[in-house]
């Protein structure tokens, strides 16, 4: 399935457009259904009757509600503005953006992190991206962040 789909840019703005679901890859959700079922023997081991398949009722939709919802974070560069999750930025405030090479991302997300960066990481997805923010009235420095399509984004960006 392809995460990340090009689209074209609105005739009014004239800006580049990127955007991206960092969904939870599909073969993540049988171990998470496995764990929703061991959780639920837990319970069922403990009551009789009817009441033994509430664990199950209850733990593997949760499990499974929780995925999605972590699944539903976007990467969006469109209308003038980053988006990353929740967070947005106009994208004049926008400075150097550079793909932090897999062999030094452990280092970026762990010691050489600024404690005031935005920081939004998804395991299941390789690359980060650092961007720069160049607003003087934004306390914070930089978003480091997960993307699938890395060089994607930096040329909408760049354009």
């Amino acid at each position: 399935m392809n995460q990340h789909q090009p689209t074209t840019p609105a005739a009014t703005s004239g800006s580049p457009e990127f955007d991206e679901r960092l969904s939870v890859p599909w073969w993540w959700y049988p171990p998470v259904i496995g764990v929703g079922v061991l959780l639920g023997a837990e319970v069922h081991m403990g009551y009789p009757g009817l009441r033994s398949w509430i664990g199950y009722a209850i733990a593997i939709p949760v499990l499974v509600a929780a995925f999605v919802w972590l699944g539903r974070t976007r990467v969006r560069a469109a209308g003038g503005e980053l988006q990353v999750g929740s967070a947005r930025v106009p994208l004049r405030f926008v400075g150097r953006a550079e793909v932090v090479p897999k062999k030094d991302k452990q280092i970026a997300l762990g010691p050489e992190l600024d404690p005031s960066a935005y920081l939004m990481h998804r395991a299941w997805v390789g690359p980060v991206v650092r961007v720069e923010l160049l607003d003087p009235d934004d306390p914070t420095p930089y978003w480091i962040f997960s993307t699938r399509d890395p060089e994607g984004l930096l040329a909408a960006l760049r354009r």
